[in-house]
Parts: C-alpha cells; structure tokens; sequence
C-alpha cells in the first residue's frame, strides 16, 4: 500500500502540462536515508563567551571558567578542551568558586540563585541548586579544602552553605553584630570575605562604605574593625596573615596592619600626581581590583586593574603591575571584566609565586607572563579571534580534501605574530576527546572589514588556518574628498557579504556590500602584479527602450542571444574616472577605488580579477544577492535586484550583462513599469552586529523594487575581436581596466563538489524582524518589476526538452519562484580557449516555483549528486615555459563527471529548492516528478543539498525555527523538529549546513555553535567530547617547620563542622532559601538524554564511572597509609632522638 501511495503522490506532483518520460519510474531510485538516521543535537560552541561577567581557576586541575551575562558558562582546559553549559534561568553570572582538585563548580548568579556543578563529566550538569528570596547575593567565597562556602549579601549579613548538600548553616554574620557602634548607618553590600590565611577563625568581611571587619568565628564577635573613608572595591591578604591591602574608589590601596586597626599602615596611589606640598594626591578612577602576592625569591607583586587619573582621557583601559619600585602599566584593547593571578600553589598561607596574570577583557581574554622581562603575553591558542572583525558571513565544508588544511596552514603560519612568551600556555587541564570523524572540515568567515578567515574545524575543535584581507587591494580614503562613492553603505564599505568557495580547485569568489566581486586564486608562491577590474553598469529602467528623438534603438546582439530573447545593445566607452558628470550627476564610477599601483601577493590568495559595479546616473548600484564561479569555465557570475552578469575572468571580458526580465525574452510573464530615481544609501547596518544595539535605514529591510533601473547592452559579436585588441590600448601602467562586453572562454571540466550559491532574504534590522521581498502572491507590479538574481548554479545538464545530451549550463533561480536557463557554449581547450569567445545564450523559462529560489542541484539516474564540472588546482605562479604553446597543450585535463559517459537514454533530475517548497524534475523531460510542500505559514533561510551516509538530502531551516530534511529524490519528510526560534538577523545570516549531518550559525556576534542533524554522530559525540577533570594529586601542605609546629606560630585550623553544623549552630530560617535538587549526576545526565545511547551503553557508563570512584577511593586509601606510615616513622625517630635529653636541653 505505500508503494502505492507514494506513486499516487508522484502522479500527483506532475503538472498538468507535461507528461511523464518513457521508462521513467519512480521506483527505480532505491533511497537508503530513514528517519532514524536523522537526530538533532548541539556538539561544541566555539569562540569567545559573549559579555562576560565573571572568571575563576582551579590552580591544580588547570581550567578555566568564564561565566557570561547570558548565564552561560564556558569551562576552557588544554588547546582543544572547552565545554559550553547554560543556567536555565539565564540570569547573569556574577562569581564562580571551583571547589580545587574536586571536579566540581559553584556558581552565583543575579537571580540569588547559587548552583554547584559536577565537572567529572563531559557534559557538566548541575548537581545542586540554593535559591534565595528574601536577600540579594553580593560576593562568595569557598576556603581551599573547605565544604562551608561564606554567602555574602547585599543586607551586609553573611551565611553559610554546606557545598555538598548545599543547605544553610544556622551560624549566620549580621551584619549589625559586625559593625557594632562603629558606624551609625548601614555599612552597605558585603564586597569582600576571606580567611586569614594564618588562621581559618578569623574572618576578614569588606563593606561597601569602607568597613572592614575581622571576625571571630569560635566567638562570635569581631576583633578588629578598620575605617576609611572612601568605598572599598577588593581585598587581598599577604600570605603570612599579619597585612592586608583595600582598593578604593579613589585610586587609593590602603594596607593596614591586623593588628593596627586606627589608621592604615600606608596609603598608595599608584597613579596620582604627587603634590609637592605634602598635600593629598589627586583623585584618581577606581581600583576595581587588587591582588597581593608574595614571591619566594624577590618582592611581592600587587596588581591591580582601574586607578588610572581622570586627566588621561581617552586613554585605554591598563591592568597594573607593582613589583618592588618598578611600575608596569600594560594597555588592554578593551575594558577590564577581572583578572586572576596564577600562582604555583594552591594554599594561601604559603609563599604564591606567581607566574601569569588571566585578564578577562569585554571582547578578548589575554594572559601575561609575569616570569619574563617585559610581561609578553601568551598567544591564545583557542578560536578566540572570530569576532576580530565582526562576522558578517559564513560558510561551512565538510569531507574537504585531506591536502587542504595543511596547504591552508602552511601559508598561514608565516602571518603569525612574534613577540609571544615561550612558554606553554598555562591553561593545561583536561584530556582530548578520541575523534571518530576521520573527515576534514573547514569553516570560512567573512567579516566586516573585508577579511576572510579559513578554520580548520576537524574533530569538533576549530583553529584558524589562515586569514584573507580582501581591503588591501583597494586604495584607503585620506581625506574627506576621496569618500563621496562609498556612501553606498553607511560603513565598513569593504564588507563581505558572500562566500564562494570550490574546495577542489580552490578557487575562492567573494561578494562585498559595495557591489564588488573578486575571484582569488591560491598560490604557494608570492607574487607581484598588477590588478585586474572590469566595470559594469547593472542599472537598468523598463521605459528606455526608445531613443531620445523617439526612433528605436536598432537590436545589437549579445553573443549567442537573438533579439527575440535580448534586448539592444549600445557599445560603452572606457569607464569614466570622474566622479561625476558635466551636470554633477555621478556616473560610471564604481564605489570603492582599486589601487594603481602593483601589488606585492604574498602566499596563499592571490587576487586574479576584481569586478565592480558602477553608479548609474547618479543612482548608486545595488548590492549582489547571488553568485557562482566555476573553475572549469573559468566564468563568474552575480546579480542583483537589477539584473544578472556573467564575467569570463582568465580573458577579463563580460559575456552577458542583461536585466532580469530580459532573461525571459518574449515569454516575459509580468507587467513591469518604470520607477522614478531613488537617491538612498543602502546601509551596511546587520552586517557588523557585534555590539547588537546599532539601527539602520529601513530601505535595505523593503522589497528592492523602488530603485531606478537603466539599459546596459552587449556589442555584436563580430565586433569582439576588436574591442579585445583596443582595450588593451586603454590599460594603464598600473592597472588595467576592461570594458564592460568583451568576450571568453574555456573548456568543459567535472567536480567532485557542489557548488554553492548563497541568496539571501531581505531583514528588517530595525525592529529585528523579517520583511519578505518575494512571495508568490505577491501581485503589486511595484514589486514583481524588481525580479532579483537569488540562486546560480553551473551544471553540465539538458538545456532544453528536445536535447539528446548535455552540455555546460547556468541555472538561475529568482525571487519570483522562477528558473530560468542560459546554455554556455564553450571554445576547446587550450589555445582556442584563450582565443575564441564563450557565446551564452538564455533558453527560457524552466519552471515556477512558490517563493524565492534559494538553491539548485542535479542528480544522475541513479540518484547521486552531480557536482559542477571543475579543474583540479595546480599552481598558477608556475615558472613560464619557452613555447607558450607548449604550455598551453600541457594544461591539466578536465576533471570527469560520471554524468559524461550517461547513455543518452538515461536521464538526470533537477532538484530545486525555494523558500516555500521543493520540487524534482526531470530532465530532459522537465517533468514535475515530485513536489513538496516545505512551510505554509514561515519562509526557509537556509537549505542545501548534502551528503550523508552514502546517500543525498536536502536540509533546510525556516524562519519559525524548524529543522527538515527530506529524502532525494522522493522528498520525502525524514526530520522536522523545532530547533531554534530566530530572534535576530544574525542567524539567519549565518546558518549553513554541510554535509555528513554538520551544520553551524552565530549564535551570538563572538560565537559560533555547531550541530549535527546526523543520529550516527550524536551516538559518537560523548566519545569525541573532551574530559575536564583529570585525577591529580594535591600538593603538600606548606612545611609549618618544628619551632612554630611546637610554639603555635604556624597556620590554625578550624572545626568548621562542629562551629556551622546543626549541632553547634542550630536550625537555618527555612523561608530563607530553597534547596533545588538539579540532574547533574552521571545516571542523571544520561538519563536525560534518552536516545543518544541505549539503555545497555548507559549501565556500562554507570558501571565505568562506580569503577572510577572505587579505584580513586582505592588511591586515596593508599596514600592515607603511605602517610600514616610515614608520620610513624618519624614520630619514631623524633622520640630516639630526644628520650635521653633533659627539659632544659630542648
């Protein structure tokens, strides 16, 4: 009965118009794809944590945690460790506490919330959680090998929870009992707490107002109280517990005696203007932070961040490094969020040593090294660089070429800085996942300011290989005067907006918001040349058939068109420099201006044409919404809300260059009329979202069909011979212009990889909503007369329903829901290539779709995905040879698609993608085989055709969230789950899937999250995640030595059970706080993700992870009788030596 059904449906899907082919079954493509092969889940998130809050390190373990505003919490070990979790309530992180060398994490958050998570996983989860309601959590602190954490609030009292059941303790600090009669108003939030590091009973609490107060803990009343009258920010303790130091909020440290409570020892102002006169130094900004650590071999070290004097204005935020008399003052590239000292022991009362300094910044985190002269800095060995320049594109490649990566690194590696520290990079802790993925995958990243970064992300880790600034072929603006083009977007004129990349012949095409393109070749050689631009005018206006006096234009045709299909041409003079015409109406100029001058390449990619689009009669040019290169063709093409141009780049010559409703010829389905001129800015607004509050014109966000269009026509092809020879009379010394209708070239090549050509919707910045540009029931001739260019796709395919073969074509895909064909015909290879032109030809109308298309693929008859033909890379700076002919015969031959050998019987089937549905057809019928319908009420952003497990799908994600996947070529549904509501333009922007079930977005303007929609890999992930805790042995305790062993002089512990148990302290308030039980044990978290391993593998974990503990405990126990051993000994040895001996003689 399915069978039948599914042939039903198929019949169905046919248009009333054709007829199904001969021989032709829907049933011959056996599909392999079940819907059990498809689960969606999160794998890694890489880059720096979006507005971080807070920080804190596990000196022994050696990770790092940073929690965000956001409640995130990301927790960083050795290169190539990193977890993301989340705090369901997303409230902020204000501190975190590791419990050292325990595996575990306590965390604060702004909704006086505290959780304590569970580390010896690989995914942590929460084990416990304490909600307060009736006081607001100020500051927290955890003692080393202490399960009592101190809880201070913003009332000024402190309470105390146990950290394994995480319950109150009824010994609470009032706040009113620690001050006392020593001020007569509230002291304000607690800001501060410690131990004295000498001895555990005595309590150092800092108030806000200035206090602070020394605590007794066994008696219950406070020793010391310490006045000063400006706000105290942070307190550090010297190791020996006899001194401490207070930051203030007028630059000031204070460092008081314990013992001297009247006035403070000494009074700093590390960056105050020292009167002569004795007088008080000027108020300085405030010391947000200090840190006092001693050093075993020279002076203490205070640092400190903030501080500086309010006359250095504009001046960058410093963290400050106090060492004996010398004074560091290191600049930061963005404000200070804290910092930590790394210090080689994890006790306080010893000497510290410190060797690093971790500074959290806003955008970057940096570490310093404090062992070597001059503090360097170590190189982040973690993707922290994406957001750089903010990210304004993506693209994602799985199962690449194994060469590629190392061919990528090698030519990144020498872009590297110098100056780094030479030592390792203290952040060690943890161990790396085993990675099951044996395939290479890349990720590459346009950004704001023109750059393009390539990443290796293989084994779900993510390392930059090398970076592109596309900028630097372009002359900067040194005044004012050299603007006036570029205020076609707002600013960062030199963004990318997308990306076009052939993994196998490496050829890299990209399209700016200025209305650029440029195609770059990768080369292992450095280079110096000239460069290369051709410039077109792609403005047209629908009522400018006519001539001035009235008298048609007479028909010139575009190579290979007739003029039944082509509108006139006019033959265009070298392009205007000028920035404007005889009447002040810029024109023929381009928005950005290449240099004139030659440019040193280095290696890696190098510029081979730049391609940009020219103002129109004082009409800017609208951006490109689509392109396409082929590496085979050695063709480019782009278009717009204007129209379509296809550029032959080995012979810098355009081939076609015609509005959108051209294509169509006579059989044009829409009334269009003219529009007035449009004299706006197109804003580059959304693209550069990293500081997410910037708001743009409207414009951008409206169906492009208010702007001006203007006829550009094509010579006749007897007469492109000679223009190929004038141009290059017109080329100057350092660059060379191309006139805008020469002609090209090359031969017919075959690729292993689908070609991918990225359309875009149109976003509502402002209110972060979408505007829809296109939609099939759209029926205003306003709109349908501004038909855009949203999907490209070279193929080797049947071109029209009567075609016995296929032959080298371009599918083009519109906002109207319509494909449309142009058949490239192409000259042989070698020198008759270089030679002859490339004629193209637009066939028609294919079919019509419901929405924009967004995305265009081929499958052979037996259901395989037919990539675009493609030349494999060889290196393009390779020494000339004597005969140029010789060289030309001995061109690479053209890579072999299994399509070529196709019998002529034997068809092909064209799957197509648009924002509302999807439909399979067949070639060369056209027939209609299967249609489905994707959403009714949503749009989809983002869909590809992928590869995965041996077999095709076409994935796709909507604006309302939803994830799919149907099965090629039935279409049928294989996965539909509501992932990720859109809440902003960024991931829209962003997402794209690959193949093998990957797929990734911004998640936020600094991070990138992947995905996978595959169920073998979501089985795979624990394995390839990486471990956190790793068992480590604690170091030894200081040495107290014999004389303050027997006299007391060394550090005093404390009962803190018997002081803070219910025992000694009573019953806690109940209404105070409550306790939340969380799922953060290892049968807990598997348990809660039910499905990704079946009920035997969890029992094994369990099994694995009581055999963990057993054999840790099993450890423990030995140490404890290797010390008991030990102190026998030498308690053995103690009384022989002294039993003889008077009292006297001690």
């Amino acid at each position: 009965m399915k069978k039948i059904k599914k042939v039903l449906d198929g019949i169905a899907a046919v248009s009333s118009s054709s007829s199904v082919q001969p021989g032709i079954k829907e049933n011959d493509i056996q599909e392999t794809l079940q819907s059990e092969h498809f689960q969606l889940c999160k794998t890694v998130r890489h880059g720096f944590p979006y507005q971080p809050s807070s920080m804190a390190f596990d000196p022994v373990q050696k990770i790092l945690a940073v929690g965000t505003q956001a409640g995130a919490l990301r927790l960083f070990g050795r290169p190539g460790v990193e977890c993301y979790c989340q705090h369901e309530s997303g409230a902020a992180v204000i501190q975190l506490q590791f419990l050292i060398n325990e595996g575990a994490l306590v965390s604060a958050l702004t909704d006086n919330s505290l959780h304590l998570w569970n580390l010896r996983q690989k995914r942590p989860a929460i084990l416990h959680s304490l909600k307060f309601s009736k006081e607001r959590i100020t500051f927290c602190h955890l003692p080393f090998q202490s399960k009592w954490l101190y809880v201070g609030t913003e009332r000024g009292n402190i309470h105390i929870v146990n950290v394994e059941s995480f319950t109150l303790s009824g010994y609470v600090i009032m706040w009113n009992k620690a001050i006392e009669l020593s001020s007569k108003s509230h002291p304000g939030p607690i800001v501060h707490i410690s131990d004295n590091p000498m001895d555990e009973g005595k309590l150092l609490i800092g108030f806000e107002s200035g206090i602070v107060v020394l605590w007794d803990l066994k008696s219950k009343k406070a020793d010391y109280r310490y006045n000063y009258d400006e706000a105290i920010h942070s307190v550090a303790w010297h190791h020996e517990g006899k001194q401490f130091i207070c930051s203030h909020s007028d630059g000031t440290l204070t460092m008081w005696n314990v013992r001297s409570p009247a006035r403070p020892a000494q009074i700093i102002t590390p960056h105050g203007k020292q009167p002569k006169d004795g007088k008080k130094p000027e108020p300085c900004k405030p010391i947000l932070k200090v840190e006092y650590r001693t050093s075993r071999s020279g002076d203490p070290f205070i640092i400190l961040s903030g501080g500086l004097s309010y006359d250095t204005a504009g001046r960058r935020p410093c963290l400050t490094v106090m060492h004996g008399k010398s004074i560091a003052v290191l600049e930061m590239d963005y404000p200070i969020v804290d910092f930590l000292t790394l210090c080689e022991t994890p006790y306080p009362n010893d000497f510290q040593d410190p060797y690093a300094v971790v500074i959290l910044l806003e955008k970057d985190l940096a570490v310093i090294d404090l062992e070597q002269i001059g503090y360097p800095i170590f190189e982040n060995p973690y993707p922290m660089s994406i957001h750089e320049s903010p990210v304004t594109c993506c693209e994602y490649f799985a199962d690449c070429p194994a060469e590629l990566i190392p061919a990528l690194y090698s030519v990144g590696v020498r872009q590297k800085r110098q100056g780094y520290s030479k030592k390792e990079w203290p952040v060690s802790g943890g161990n790396w996942g085993l990675g099951a993925q044996s395939y290479a995958e890349l990720i590459i990243t346009g950004h704001a300011d023109g750059s393009v970064k390539f990443w290796d992300a293989s084994a779900i880790t993510l390392q930059m290989l090398y970076k592109l600034k596309t900028a630097k072929i372009f002359e900067k603006c040194r005044n004012k005067d050299d603007k006036p083009n570029t205020d076609i977007v707002d600013e960062d004129p030199y963004a990318i907006q997308i990306i076009s990349w052939h993994p196998e012949s490496r050829i890299l095409c990209v399209a700016g918001v200025s209305a650029h393109v440029m195609i770059y070749k990768f080369s292992k050689q450095e280079a110096t040349s000239d460069i290369s631009m051709i410039e077109v005018r792609l403005q047209y206006e629908t009522n400018d058939i006519e001539s001035p006096n009235g008298d048609p234009v007479q028909p010139l045709l575009t190579p290979g068109t007739s003029s039944t299909n082509s509108q006139p041409a006019i033959p265009q003079s070298h392009p205007s420099t000028s920035s404007s015409s005889s009447d002040g109406i810029r024109d023929n100029v381009p928005c950005l201006k290449v240099r004139s001058s030659s440019l040193k390449q280095s290696v890696g990619y190098q510029i081979e044409l730049v391609v940009q689009l020219v103002w129109v009669n004082g009409e800017p040019p609208q951006q490109i919404t689509s392109i396409a290169v082929n590496s085979a063709y050695e063709l480019v093409v782009f278009g717009n809300c204007n129209g379509i141009a296809i550029v032959d780049y080995l012979q810098k010559t355009i081939l076609l260059n015609l509005c959108t409703f051209e294509l169509y010829g006579s059989n044009d389905p829409y009334q269009r009329q003219p529009k007035s001129p449009r004299k706006t800015r197109q804003p580059s607004g959304g693209l550069s979202d990293i500081n997410e509050g910037s708001s743009t014109s409207e414009d951008r966000c409206k169906s492009p069909t208010s702007a001006k269009m203007s006829r550009k026509l094509s010579l006749p092809t007897e007469l492109k011979p000679e223009l190929v020879k004038e141009s290059g009379e017109h080329q100057t010394k350092a660059h060379k212009k191309y006139l805008a209708n020469d002609v090209s070239r090359r031969q017919q090549r075959r690729s292993h990889e689908f070609a991918r050509s990225k359309s875009y919707p149109n976003f509502n910045i402002r209110d972060n909503s979408f505007s829809r540009s296109r939609s099939s029931s759209v029926t205003s001739i306003d709109k349908e007369s501004r038909e855009a260019i949203s999907a490209l796709h070279f193929c080797e395919t049947f071109t029209r329903k009567n075609d016995t073969s296929i032959s080298p074509c371009l599918w083009v895909g519109t906002t109207l829901g319509t494909v449309l064909v142009i058949a490239l015909n192409l000259p042989q290879s070698g020198e008759q290539r270089l030679l002859q032109p490339v004629i193209v030809s637009p066939s028609g109308t294919i079919l019509k779709l419901k929405g924009a298309i967004l995305r265009m693929a081929f499958l052979d008859a037996s259901g395989s995905l037919i990539p675009p033909a493609y030349e494999p890379w060889q290196e393009p700076n390779a020494p000339e040879e004597k005969d140029e002919k010789d060289k030309l015969k001995k061109r690479r031959p053209v890579s072999v698609s299994p399509s070529t050998s196709q019998e002529i019987s034997e068809n092909q089937y064209a799957v197509i993608c648009s924002e509302k549905q999807a439909e399979v057809v067949s070639l060369p019928s056209q027939n209609c085989i299967h249609k489905q319908s994707i959403t009714e009420t949503s749009f989809v952003l983002r869909a590809d055709m992928v590869a995965m497990s041996n077999s095709i799908c076409l994935a796709c994600f909507c604006a309302n969230g939803h994830i799919m996947t149907f099965g090629l070529p039935s279409l049928r549904p294989l996965l539909d789950v509501n992932y990720l509501p859109l809440t902003d333009m960024r991931i829209a922007r962003t997402f794209c899937f690959t193949n093998n079930g990957q797929a990734l977005y911004l998640v936020s303007p600094t991070e990138i999250q992947r995905i996978t929609y595959s169920q073998e890999t979501c089985e795979n992930l624990q394995e390839m995640l990486g471990e956190l805790f790793t068992p480590v042995e604690t170091p030894e305790a200081p040495n107290r030595g014999f004389f303050k062993g027997l006299f007391g002089g060394g550090a005093q512990s404390l009962d803190r059970e018997e002081l803070f148990g219910e025992s000694g302290s009573g019953k806690p308030v109940r209404s105070l706080a409550q306790h939340i039980p969380g799922p953060g044990g290892i049968e807990g978290v598997k348990g809660a993700a039910s499905g990704v391993v079946s009920d035997l593998a969890r029992a094994r974990l369990a099994l694995d992870e009581r055999g963990q503990k057993l054999g840790e405990l099993d450890e423990r126990t030995a140490a404890m009788l290797a010390s008991a051993e030990a102190f026998s000994k030498h308690a053995h040895d103690m009384m022989l030596k002294y039993k003889d001996k008077k009292w006297y003689q001690f």
